[in-house]
């Protein structure tokens, strides 16, 4: 079983990282010329995050935490519980901001299409997704480290 927990806690975390770095390909590659091709660009972010972002950030999150119950000596480890919490911080973030960062900026360019918003607030709506997507990149990448490295953090020396 613990062998399992921890093929399935690495698929997933690369399905994670894979997905967040798709999104950004997505971002800088798309033609977003017209509101058709940006709607396109926001399909194809939304079928990212639906089918691959959030069950793989599900999935790792789930699997870590059963690899803490099926082998007991994680729960002593502070590596293990820095790891849950960056976990569920990622979670927590992933939902929280790329969700309603993504619709949001699809139904402000849809209110530009029809003249009802301005190009600024596009803007901001991206820049603000661009700084959320940095975020749960960085808080992924230090999760890989520290399951990596496995720090002993701040434990006095025996």
């Amino acid at each position: 079983m613990r062998k399992a927990t921890k093929i399935l806690h690495t698929l997933a975390s690369c399905g994670l990282i894979g997905a967040l770095m798709g999104y950004i390909i997505i971002l800088v590659a798309a033609p977003q010329d017209t509101a058709e091709a940006y709607a396109n660009a926001r399909a194809a972010i939304a079928a990212l995050c639906n089918y691959l972002l959030l069950p793989s950030l599900a999935i790792a999150l789930m699997s870590g935490l059963l690899s803490m119950v099926v082998h007991p000596p994680f729960q002593e480890m502070r590596w293990a519980w820095l790891k849950a919490l960056l976990g569920l911080t990622m979670f927590e973030a992933t939902l929280g901001i790329i969700g309603s960062k993504a619709s949001s900026a699809a139904a402000i360019s849809a209110k530009i299409a029809a003249g009802e918003a301005e190009q600024k607030a596009l803007a901001d709506a991206i820049a603000y997704e661009w700084g959320s997507l940095t975020a749960i990149m960085l808080l992924s990448v230090a999760n890989v480290v520290v399951g990596v490295w496995r720090p002993r953090l701040w434990k006095t020396s025996d």
